[in-house]
């Protein structure tokens, strides 16, 4: 065995204070010094030299009316930053839907709901970078874009907004990644691995990145509704949806009420209507911890959607909608959960709040904190309403998806059309745009604005519902979308995977809290 090594004990401060005063009466120790400080204040000079090369270069040069230049020539690094920020936040909404998923579900289906939430984001990288990107925000024909394939061609930035090009591309593939977790949610504990796969290749390739064109494409039908030359010229308002209330959360959600229908629901789940009631989540501490990081992970969803760091008030202001609308609705759905069972529902608590911040996610920019309150209260309501209505038609549905993202995500989307102060524009690189207002019902704005909400809601969702039904019915046809019976009965993770999240413990689906069989017990 080698010898002991001393520890080096650290000298007290009084021992380095008179250390010092030696060193400093030696000449040499004087010079070295000196040498030190001006070597400190030089580099120190040359950092603030910098930064105002920097600042007249990307500032003074740039904006100044007299240079002209290309704007898609000239990267904004606030705003690019900005971006790259809210773009690694969202990303991290994939650890809350993985926890949020996994909680809720039955414990033998763990690792199969963590290799799904895994593979999918991979999958989704991939395919946004070869195809789903060039779909969705290229420029096209109103419907489909097909330019920067393999993300070949394209520019320095993104059109005007001064955001790097692949900057751009990072914070839109976080949120196709978002939209493609949420279609699982609702089909965890009976589908195939490989079906799993075929449909997420569908949704993250084709369904939203060709449908979301229509709303955010450059030339999207959808957003340029209501100009002289596009569709319904008439009208005189485009469909807005500033963070994603319809394209990200409705289409997920009616992807997911697509594969709920085709799917059937769980071996051995009965529904209220037959005298039985939803399967138990197996860790609701995994899932509340979910629902809370997919809170904050929102604060780069719907703030970080301005691309715009010098829009400081109005980041600052859809972070404030963002948080009243998901408060508002976790007590209201709190409530009218108890109302229903006699029980404070923490499910009820957490799918509340997340449908407070579905349905602030479209109209944040544009509503005042206490439309946000009213919007989101409404929201809390409108998911237990929507989790009682999949339960009376026998649509099997985990976690709550359809209701969280697909029915609050539509109203989110025409509450614009009610709650819009008309005091707000568009975010933009430098400062933000007012000069078209969006100015909803309540406000005195008449209805055009909801209108033209209606209408693309209407389209979009009816779309995406259609498309993911044949979708996965294609994917039903091969015979891969729903394990077998036995394979369900034996538990998706060791069928699929080989391994169990909880080996140390022996799992029993007929397991039950103590505390409720007793209270069965007392009832009889």
């Amino acid at each position: 065995m080698p010898p002991m090594l001393k520890q080096r004990s650290t000298p007290s401060y009084s021992r380095k204070l008179s250390r010092l005063a030696t060193r400093l009466k030696d000449p040499e120790w004087r010079r070295y010094g000196r040498t030190l400080l001006l070597g400190k204040a030089l580099g120190i000079a040359s950092v603030l030299l910098v930064i105002g090369v920097v600042s007249v270069a990307f500032f003074g040069k740039v904006y100044a009316a007299e240079v002209e230049v290309k704007a898609a020539d000239i990267v904004n690094p606030v705003n690019t930053m900005w971006t790259l920020v809210a773009a690694f936040l969202v990303f991290g909404m994939q650890v809350g839907f993985t926890m949020l998923e996994a909680g809720f579900c039955r414990s033998r289906e763990t690792v199969n709901v963590l290799m799904e939430c895994i593979v999918d984001t991979c999958l989704c990288g991939i395919l946004f970078y070869a195809i789903g990107f060039a779909f969705m925000f290229s420029h096209g024909n109103g419907y489909i874009g097909y330019h920067w394939f393999f993300l070949q061609g394209a520019p320095t930035t993104y059109e005007s907004t001064g955001v790097a090009f692949l900057a751009f591309w990072l914070f839109q593939f976080a949120f196709a990644d978002t939209c493609s977790t949420i279609t699982s949610g609702a089909m965890i504990g009976r589908t195939g691995f490989v079906g799993d796969l075929l449909y997420s290749l569908a949704v993250s390739g084709f369904i939203y990145p060709i449908i979301g064109h229509w709303a955010w494409g450059p030339d999207g039908f959808l957003a340029l509704m209501g100009s002289e030359g596009h569709f319904l010229p008439s009208l005189g308002m485009g469909f807005h949806d500033f963070a994603g209330s319809t394209v990200v959360h409705t289409i997920g959600g009616f992807i997911a009420l697509a594969g709920s229908i085709v799917l059937g629901p769980r071996l051995g789940r009965t529904f209220k209507r037959d005298g039985g009631g939803p399967m138990l989540p197996h860790d609701l501490t995994i899932a509340a911890s979910g629902g809370l990081l997919l809170w904050f992970g929102w604060y780069g969803f719907n703030p970080g959607s301005t691309l715009s760091a010098m829009d400081f008030i109005g980041i600052g202001r859809v972070a404030a909608n963002t948080t009243l609308a998901a408060s508002a609705a976790g007590l209201t759905a709190m409530a009218y959960g108890y109302v229903l069972s006699k029980k404070w529902d923490v499910s009820f608590t957490v799918n509340g709040f997340l449908a407070g911040l579905v349905a602030i996610t479209c109209p944040c920019y544009w509503v005042s904190p206490t439309g946000a309150i009213i919007l989101g209260g409404v929201a809390g309501v409108l998911v237990v309403l929507g989790v009682e209505l999949l339960e009376y038609l026998r649509i099997d549905d985990p976690i709550g998806a359809v209701p969280v993202h697909g029915f609050c995500g539509i109203w989110g989307t025409l509450s614009l059309g009610l709650f819009g102060t008309g005091q707000f524009g568009a975010s933009g690189p430098i400062s933000p745009d007012n000069s078209a207002v969006i100015k909803g019902l309540f406000y005195g704005g008449g209805f055009q604005v909801l209108k033209a909400q209606f209408i693309g809601s209407f389209i979009i969702t009816t779309s995406t519902f259609l498309v993911a039904l044949a979708a996965m019915y294609l994917v039903h046809l091969t015979g891969t979308l729903r394990v077998s019976q036995e394979g369900e009965l034996y538990g998706l993770d060791l069928h699929e995977h080989g391994i169990s999240a909880y080996p140390e413990y022996v799992i029993s689906a007929l397991a039950a809290p103590q505390g409720l069989s007793q209270q069965r017990a007392m009832e009889k």
